[in-house]
């Protein structure tokens, strides 16, 4: 049945290279020609898919990041990212809205992926695999790292309550220390010109993550933004440039 749906035209039309692949080299032209197989090695070693060598973290990395795509998609049909609404919105949904489960779906999967990015990035350095010639991969990982802990960290003052208001509070004013960007960090004297300070507490990078000098409304919306569209755009396109490179690098490393 199967491969009789790979010789209709709708099937050739998505997959292009003709029917049921019959030898390696259809096989490959198959993947190379497909938008949605490109990004993967027409091949893999047989220790690629050894759970002793990769873990497998790579792969649940990549699920955990489905799983809060979809899940967080559902919980923004109920959620309403302002002061009146945050918390009680937050209540709703573990007591009142149907399948309330997703938030701690949401909540429990977000942990995970942070677990799983860190134990990767420890797979990856353990066996050699930031490397020549995967030093450039080694480092779009340590970006899709930071991209990790900062979604987790936007997402974190969503519910609006005293933990998370007080521990962005926390985490935003850390901000203000920051080389050349807070105006208490250092460096930022030296980007004053006579009387004229361009980085002040009103013009600063804690300013610009919470939209103003104090927590409030803005700092709500500006996170809510950040969590649902800003980050998960800039890190898909990461995980795109991560997959595609893993294949022109020659697949998974081989182990030493």
């Amino acid at each position: 049945m199967l491969d009789k749906f790979r010789e209709t035209q709708f099937y050739k039309s998505i997959f292009r290279g003709g029917g049921v692949p019959k030898s390696r080299r259809q096989r490959m032209m198959v993947v190379l020609n497909s938008v949605f197989l490109h990004l993967h090695p027409v091949r893999l070693p047989k220790h690629a898919v050894k759970l002793k060598f990769t873990w497998c973290m790579g792969g649940l990395t990549f699920f955990i990041f489905l799983i809060e795509t979809i899940s967080g998609i559902l919980l923004m049909f109920y959620y309403r990212p302002t002061i009146e609404y945050a918390y009680t919105d937050i209540i709703d949904l573990a007591e009142q809205v149907p399948f309330g489960i997703m938030r701690e779906v949401h909540r429990w999967a977000a942990h995970a992926m942070v677990i799983t990015v860190w134990l990767h990035m420890f797979r990856v350095f353990m066996t050699g695999s930031y490397k020549p010639p995967r030093e450039f991969n080694w480092a779009v990982g340590v970006i899709l790292l930071l991209l990790t802990l900062l979604l987790s960290f936007t997402g974190y003052l969503l519910p609006w309550d005293q933990l998370a208001i007080w521990a962005i509070t926390v985490g935003s004013n850390m901000a203000r220390a920051a080389p050349f960007l807070g105006h208490e960090g250092p460096g930022a004297a030296l980007l004053a010109i006579g009387d004229i300070n361009f980085i002040t507490m009103g013009s600063d990078a804690r300013f610009a993550l919470i939209g103003g000098r104090f927590m409030g409304e803005a700092a709500l919306l500006r996170f809510y933004v950040l969590h649902c569209i800003g980050l998960p755009f800039i890190i898909m396109i990461f995980m795109a440039i991560h997959f595609w490179r893993i294949r022109k690098d020659g697949g998974i490393s081989t182990p030493v």
